[in-house]
């Protein structure tokens, strides 16, 4: 029966590709995009990697496709036909692909117990894990203690990428109060079911939010979930009651602040472990106990990446949708 679903979802998969490949309307190609993630969340699902299916889930098919939504509300949606037929592209495509494959012909069989990513560190986390870091979760054990710096660095790529967005693209469109900017309403603000519907939903979201954030040490979650969970509720509000009343929620310059605070706080946890002698983002030094040492250290480090990912999130998405009625957007989808 799993062998059936594994065929099933692959088979829905090359669909979804070829659909992708063949489609000359950019918005069918995000809406494709989008199924292709949460195909490939459920194949997550399939392998017992729900950390990683929840984060799929979480990105590829809500924010960004939002994101591209919004930019596509830029940049129009129809791709323009290519005067000449990109033979060399294909060929470079067929030729990696070609690659690809042939170095997969190799590689242990999937699942395999004999595969040497399960003979040493996976084995040593599922062992240790918890005597080490006290924590059930050994995916958040493994994130935010073990590869501490590998997540800081992931971190940082986030947080570049949202003031790359903004340095390019610039805030001031949006705390300027002209006219242009105040017509950026909502376009389903007029739509009361909505209005009331997502006044009843953006509450439990933002709740889901929470307990996402603060439960990551015993199951599912963590600080990237929690931020883009928490960045989809205010989306959801900024695309029913407009931008400038999002602003006037949580302002641009609240978000910029927020984003490097949750990337100075976990540094700032690095150089504390530091200060006390110990090796750079050490837990153990902040607590007398050990154990106590890990989940605060843990929990701080969480924190701070919720603190970005949704402030970053959140801003990218502010500065695409300020530029729609500077470019003429929308007028496509009417």
């Amino acid at each position: 029966m799993e062998s059936l679903i594994d065929i099933s979802l692959l088979c829905l998969l090359l669909l979804t590709v070829c659909g992708i490949t063949l489609s000359y309307d950019l918005l069918a190609s995000v809406m494709l995009l989008s199924i292709y993630s949460l195909l490939c969340a459920s194949f997550f699902v399939l392998m017992d990697a729900v950390d990683v299916a929840f984060t799929e889930a979480a990105v590829g098919v809500a924010i960004s496709t939002l994101l591209l939504l919004s930019t596509l509300s830029v940049t129009g949606r129809f791709e323009k036909k290519q005067r000449q037929q990109p033979k060399l592209a294909l060929a470079v495509a067929a030729f990696t692909t070609g690659l690809l494959i042939y170095g997969t012909v190799q590689m242990p069989p999937f699942g395999a117990a004999s595969a040497p990513i399960h003979q040493h560190v996976a084995s040593y986390y599922i062992n240790q894990s918890y005597g080490d870091t006290g924590i059930v979760n050994i995916v958040t054990s493994v994130l935010a203690s073990y590869r501490g710096y590998d997540t800081l660095g992931e971190l940082l790529v986030i947080f570049s990428a949202g003031i790359g967005v903004l340095a390019l693209l610039g805030s001031r469109m949006i705390k300027d109060k002209s006219p242009a900017n105040e017509s950026i309403a909502g376009t389903m603000s007029e739509h009361h079911i909505l209005r009331i519907v997502a006044k009843v939903i953006i509450p439990f979201i933002l709740l889901f939010a929470l307990y996402v954030q603060f439960h990551g040490d015993f199951g599912p979650g963590g600080g990237f979930q929690a931020g883009v969970i928490f960045a989809t509720a205010i989306i959801l509000y900024t695309m029913i009651f407009g931008l400038p009343a999002a602003v006037k929620l949580i302002s641009i310059a609240w978000l910029e602040f927020l984003a490097a605070l949750g990337v100075l706080f976990y540094g700032s946890i690095g150089l504390l472990s530091l200060l006390a002698g110990q090796n750079f983002l050490d837990y153990k030094v902040l607590a007398q106990n050990p154990i106590a040492g890990q989940h605060l250290g843990i929990f701080a480090v969480e924190l701070g990446i919720g603190l970005t990912v949704a402030s970053i999130i959140l801003l990218i998405f502010m500065l695409f949708t300020s530029q729609i009625p500077k470019l003429g957007g929308y007028d496509e989808y009417k």
